[in-house]
């Protein structure tokens, strides 16, 4: 990169691309989800997204760029990751908790792009462009604690299952619920 603004404006084609494959992605997610509870939220961001999308030709706009897609590769392992765990899941009980998972590991990228992005624009003082991106931000960050919360219920219902057939034992957090982390690790028992 010749300088800071080109790198700027390579990482939002990245996220521009990331945005677009998000935004087809959710649906099959929301459509293999088992709870009306995740089926809602996946749906809600999946409209958040289309907004983003506009909000990312905004800040290309306020760069007097044209909105171009750069491919994400990133973005693409992790929506085919977590392609994969819907299709090894189905009509598991740890189905919800898989796509969980794999969502999160999605919002966590973008929560990283995304304040990069922020921080770049503050330095090349594009406050417009700026504006836009903490938008964006702000989204995927209630996104993952929407996630995180419905995390819950989908790892006690496919630890609970697991304990009904006998595979696991139960794994008790030192700290209380579990709240920070949407996956907790249980060990089988022989």
């Amino acid at each position: 990169m010749a300088n800071l603004k080109d790198l700027f404006l390579d990482e939002l084609a990245d996220m521009y691309d990331a945005e677009n494959r998000i935004s087809k992605a959710l649906p099959k997610m929301a459509k293999a989800a088992t709870t009306p509870e995740l089926k809602e939220a996946l749906l809600k961001h999946q409209k958040e997204t289309l907004g983003q999308i506009e909000n990312l030709k905004k800040v290309f706009a306020a760069f007097d760029e044209k909105p171009k897609g750069k491919e994400c590769k990133a973005t693409v392992g992790l929506l085919e990751e977590g392609d994969e765990i819907v299709e090894e899941n189905k009509g598991e009980p740890t189905l919800n908790a898989g796509i969980i998972s794999a969502c999160q590991k999605v919002e966590h990228y973008e929560i990283a792009s995304y304040s990069c992005l922020i921080e770049w624009a503050n330095l090349l003082e594009n406050e417009e462009a700026a504006s836009a991106l903490e938008q964006i931000l702000e989204e995927e960050k209630n996104a993952s604690e929407t996630l995180t919360e419905l995390a819950a219920d989908a790892n006690d219902e496919a630890n609970a299952e697991a304990e009904e057939d006998g595979d696991e034992e139960p794994k008790a957090s030192k700290n209380g619920p579990r709240q920070n982390s949407p996956q907790t690790p249980s060990k089988r028992v022989k």
